[in-house]
């Protein structure tokens, strides 16, 4: 097993290297979610972002999805608690909150589809924003993408 930089070290203090390896690719963070204007709750939907690449689990365009998607966000140490949308299976947010990486996760377990195997990655459970009318988005709220798993 590689060193567990993430158990020693602050986030602010990572590598973008170490940053980067902490994601374990689920996707999660990928799914268009909505927000009730009366009360402001958050509703995650099955709907994945136009740029995501299903076939290979990963952003289409990662170096350049603030560019190329408006409104995506860019995680970083500073903003991983403030963004309320972050699912609670997040690596990053899990080691923000002081709870480790969880058992899927590839720098634990050694396995690069680990989060697949384990059913964390979004991978056959979606659609792309590009095969869904605005007006439908409603339709395809779902609450896996929020949990942990049993």
């Amino acid at each position: 097993m590689p060193d567990a930089f993430w158990e020693n070290s602050d986030l602010n203090q990572l590598t973008d290297a170490e940053w980067e390896s902490l994601c374990d690719n689920c996707g999660r963070c990928c799914l268009i979610r909505l927000e009730d204007a009366d009360d402001g709750e958050i509703y995650t939907t099955n709907i994945v972002c136009r740029e995501y690449d299903q076939k290979n689990g990963r952003c289409g365009c990662y170096e350049t999805r603030e560019e190329k998607v408006p409104g995506c966000i860019k995680l970083t140490p500073q903003n991983i608690l403030e963004e309320t949308w972050i699912p609670i299976t997040c690596a990053y947010r899990r080691l923000a909150e002081g709870r480790g990486l969880a058992f899927w996760h590839p720098l634990v377990g050694g396995e690069e589809q680990k989060t697949a195997q384990e059913d964390m990655s979004i991978i056959g459970k979606v659609v792309s924003e590009r095969d869904v009318k605005v007006e439908d988005y409603e339709d395809h709220v779902i609450y896996w993408a929020d949990m942990e798993p049993a």
